[in-house]
């Protein structure tokens, strides 16, 4: 039997399955006589330090082993300890009269709405740590016993609902020969674990776990989304081989992740690090030359007050310093405003293809807006600061905007505060601005192409919409044909431009993208070696043939086979 889902890690294995079903009970509405009020509550205190107790006892046990991992927990620790999270359960109980169980699952889930609801698919996973410590609480509420993938014996193919943090910070990486889940996206939790593991991973499979069986065989090729259920002899040699050609190949992969971005006839490609909160890849600044992409939204998500200027302002100089002199591309506040903060109070629009977001939100809270510039510049001092603007769709959007950043630095200026020089430049991802780059070109410093968002908005497809899979396509040739006008447009003004989405870390596409004349790439860390290696074996001219037999191409598909097979 063959089952297929989404590719989020390549590599081919075979193996058992192991069935990774949590119980996770959904409490029911349920609602509390007056003195049972206090009960309930010291029950959730209760909880509250045993869940306390054991995620430092989990954090502990892996310091020494992986600090990384041990973050985890203490992100955890934090959201148990949430100041907001601990006035409105309490209250629930006290005020509204709900049981302890039931108000912390509405509790959570209104923060966890929040979040998925977000524009950017990296933050919006940011749910998962809030639903896993729900889980936790709820788990210790009901007296459940705590089952966890560190107790894994022999090497194994997990198959999962889904994964969360808690569950893979305590397994041990060499015992998970594969990861399957019926949900989740490429930037899911389960994707990233994988993809920086390098376990071959496939998710999105419907149906997982009533199509296989605790300890069936099973022949993954994650490369290409296919799962062989019950391998004949046949496949299992195949498979062995495949298997063993994999491994050879990211062992030689990785020897590129120390060197620089350079092709076979010399010439640079800068390598960014697209980033999602002030620690994250702290350990691979060293083999990027810039950071291309950093999300402040991480500031603004699952808390019912605003972040101060002062506490954006240390956490920007933080990750300034600790990138030194190389480009720090910031970008501003990338949220819808009804998917920003539970203390905003907004209409709801649950779709993420909304665009009311970005530059539209912060021109519709210039306060906010005008607080981040504010704590941005002031920490300019302390790197090289770019500073991108977020759903650019016109030259008013530009010009606005930089108006609004002159009168925060002439602000600043009058109250004495120093501000560096830094680069003003924004984010092509809306049509309308990449079809008149070469304006937009003549009034900043740099661009980068957003490719996750402009694919959304050209194809006209929710990329968060299951619904919308076949319409959302990466590879569509008006992609290609945009980011050859936007990268010509910058290059003749002599303009830095760089793509920061998914098919800047896509190996296959990355020929592609230098042919077009792109000389900066941004992506997350796991990417890095095999894009280095990949740039070392192409040529300029290579690239820019290869780059023109594409636009030649009239459909996603054939362009698709072209890469594969070229």
């Amino acid at each position: 039997m063959n089952i297929t889902g989404k590719s989020a890690a390549p590599g081919v294995v075979l193996g058992s399955i192991y069935i990774y079903n949590k119980k996770f009970i959904i409490p029911k509405e349920s609602f509390l006589n007056r003195d049972e009020r206090q009960s309930h509550l010291d029950r959730y205190l209760l909880i509250k330090e045993q869940a306390k107790t054991e995620l430092e006892e989990l954090k502990i046990s892996l310091q020494k082993i992986d600090p990384a991992k041990a973050e985890i927990f203490g992100a955890h620790q934090e959201i148990v300890d949430d100041i907001t999270i601990n006035e409105e359960i309490p209250a629930r109980i006290l005020s509204d009269l709900w049981s302890g169980d039931w108000a912390i699952f509405q509790v959570y889930e209104t923060i966890i709405t929040v979040l998925k609801q977000t524009a950017d698919s990296l933050i919006s996973e940011r749910s998962d740590d809030f639903d896993d410590v729900r889980a936790l609480l709820l788990r210790l509420w009901y007296g459940q016993k705590n089952e966890r993938l560190s107790s894994l014996k022999d090497p194994v193919i997990i198959a999962a609902y889904d994964l969360k943090p808690s569950d893979t910070a305590s397994f041990d990486k060499n015992k998970v020969l594969a990861i399957l889940t019926e949900t989740g996206g490429v930037t899911s939790h389960s994707a990233i674990i994988a993809k920086s593991y390098g376990i071959p991973a496939i998710l999105g499979i419907e149906g997982l776990l009533s199509l296989v069986k605790q300890g069936q065989q099973a022949a993954v090729n994650a490369t290409e989304g296919t799962v062989i259920l019950d391998p004949k002899d046949d496949i299992v040699t195949e498979y062995n081989i495949k298997n063993k050609d994999f491994l050879r190949d990211r062992e030689e992969a990785f020897t590129y992740m120390d060197k620089e971005g350079l092709t076979s006839c010399g010439v640079k490609i800068d390598i960014g690090i697209n980033l999602s909160d002030c620690d994250s890849e702290n350990d691979l600044k060293n083999y990027v030359d810039m950071a291309g992409l950093f999300r402040t939204e991480f500031l603004f998500l699952g808390r019912n007050t605003l972040p101060s200027e002062e506490e954006q302002f240390i956490s920007y100089k933080k990750v300034l310093e600790n990138y030194g002199q190389k480009p720090f591309v910031l970008r501003t506040l990338d949220i819808g405003a009804d998917k920003l903060l539970s203390c905003m109070d907004n209409k709801s629009d649950e779709s993420p293809f909304s665009t009311n977001r970005g530059i539209r939100f912060c021109f519709n809270n210039p306060g906010i807006f005008k607080t981040q510039i504010r704590a941005a510049l002031r920490a300019s001092v302390y790197g090289n600061l770019w500073l991108m603007l977020p759903m650019i769709s016109s030259l008013d959007c530009i010009r606005k905007a930089k108006k609004l950043i002159s009168d925060v630095c002439l602000e600043l200026e009058k109250e004495g505060i120093p501000v560096a020089l830094f680069k003003t430049g924004i984010m092509i991802e809306v049509p309308s601005i990449a079809l008149i780059s070469a304006f937009a070109a003549k009034e900043v410093d740099f661009a980068s192409i957003g490719s996750n968002d402009l694919c959304q908005y050209v194809c006209a497809a929710d990329r968060a919409d299951s619904a919308d899979a076949g319409y959302y396509q990466s590879y569509h040739p008006a992609m290609f044909h945009l980011i050859k006008e936007v990268t010509g447009s910058f290059l003749q003004e002599g303009k830095p431009i760089s793509i920061c989405g998914e098919l800047g870390s896509d190996p296959l596409v990355v020929p592609v993208l230098i042919g077009l004349g792109l000389r900066k790439l941004s992506m997350g860390g796991a990417s890095i070696a095999p894009v280095k290696r990949t740039i070392a074996s192409l040529t300029i001219e290579k690239a820019q043939q290869i780059a023109q037999e594409v636009l030649q191409l009239q459909t996603a598909a054939q362009i698709e086979e072209y890469q594969k097979n070229r």
